[in-house]
């Protein structure tokens, strides 16, 4: 798979032995006790317990790089945003403030303006490994069931499942259409002024629009063929029964999530304050 890619990516691993409905179940109760808390200790056992199982999926970095450095651009982008809206939230937050250094006009960077932020960062970083390891190791098909079985209706669930199916699909139309425009003369490269790489990705983005439409059409006609919709029910060829491992994996997740309560009654709230 092309590291521009995000798709299933089939591994002989425990994590793709669970079913779709558990590997959801737990990213939700992963997500819930990170958005929780902002306890450093607590976040950071979930970055390293979610970086465990991740390399314990067997999925390589490189499948997934591109996303990873788009997030920690954003990530970087995040932080600089929060500090130049709210230079001083750290220090309302932690009710002390012990200065670094100045920079310019009111903003001061201080010692709790850093670790309030730091602690934004890893509660985005300890749950990314877990969402990104849902996408590529959950088929799309299981997806859909996985979402049926916690109460989403059929046609909902099947209509998440062919937008997942057929992101690479686009992605790939993508990358052709610009190799061919590349090799009638359109420059899209950095030597091309940026109003004139806009214009020239509107050559790219029209092909891909009608590609992907005809492409709709297909499904829908093929779709009404087989009488889609007309039933309120239907079972899954992709859905699988609860075993052992299932029912292990959303005991830890919900573990996690009572500790991140218990956390916070013993924290007084959402925030620990090592200074104090």
């Amino acid at each position: 798979m092309s590291q521009t890619m995000l798709g299933y990516i089939k591994q002989d691993s425990p994590i793709h032995y669970l079913t779709g409905a558990t590997k959801l179940i737990c990213l939700l109760l992963f997500s819930f006790a990170s958005m929780l808390t902002y306890d450093t200790r607590l976040l950071a056992i979930i970055l390293i317990f979610s970086i465990v199982m991740f390399k314990v999926s067997k999925i390589q970095f490189k499948d997934v790089a591109f996303v990873v450095y788009f997030i920690l651009v954003f990530l970087l982008l995040n932080n600089i945003a929060i500090f130049l809206f709210s230079p001083y939230e750290g220090v309302k937050i932690y009710g002390m403030r012990t200065d670094l250094f100045k920079l310019v006009g009111p903003y001061t960077v201080t010692v709790e303006q850093l670790f309030y932020q730091f602690n934004i960062t890893l509660k985005y970083l300890s749950i990314i490994p877990m969402a990104l390891l849902f996408m590529v190791a959950t088929h799309p098909s299981e997806f859909a069931a996985s979402l049926n079985r916690i109460g989403v209706s059929y046609k909902g669930a099947y209509a998440v499942a062919i937008a997942l199916r057929y992101i690479p699909d686009v992605q790939r139309d993508y990358h052709d259409i610009a190799f061919a425009q590349q090799a009638r003369g359109i420059d899209m490269s950095k030597k091309e002024k940026l109003s004139k790489r806009i214009k020239n990705i509107t050559a790219i983005l029209l092909p891909l629009i009608f590609s992907s439409l005809d492409r709709i059409e297909t499904i829908s006609c093929a779709m009404e063929l087989r009488a889609f919709g007309n039933n309120k029910k239907r079972t899954w060829y992709s859905a699988r029964p609860f075993k052992k491992g299932d029912y292990i994996a959303i005991g830890v997740a919900t573990a996690f999530l009572v500790v991140a309560f218990l956390m916070m009654i013993k924290n007084g709230g959402r925030f620990y304050n090592p200074f104090l």
